[in-house]
């Protein structure tokens, strides 16, 4: 017996607007983490990466890869974030005792 399974929906060929937009938040996040401090995009680039896998499933559309990418790079921003900050806590508060 063969047990079921999802049926597979076929391509529609259109890539997803918001996995686009995504992965451009995502670049420009990363690229402007040291120089700009824009790195709040990164937000915007897991939001939209997130919306959008829902989408392409629902869809059917293309740009999981992208969507994917641009979640990587949001959370690893969003990581990298937190350990400076960790990091700087005793120094913050070395200073502030003295």
């Amino acid at each position: 017996m063969s047990t079921p399974t999802e049926p597979t929906r076929a391509s529609s060929g259109r890539l997803n607007k918001l996995a686009l937009a995504a992965i451009v938040f995502a670049v420009m996040a990363a690229s402007g983490f040291w120089v700009f401090g824009v790195a709040v995009l990164a937000v915007f680039a897991v939001g939209a990466g997130h919306v959008a896998l829902n989408q392409i499933q629902l869809r059917g559309e293309r740009g999981k890869g992208l969507a994917i990418a641009a979640l990587a790079v949001g959370y690893g921003i969003a990581t990298l974030a937190l350990v400076s900050t960790l990091g700087f806590i005793p120094t913050a508060v070395q200073q502030f005792s003295q």
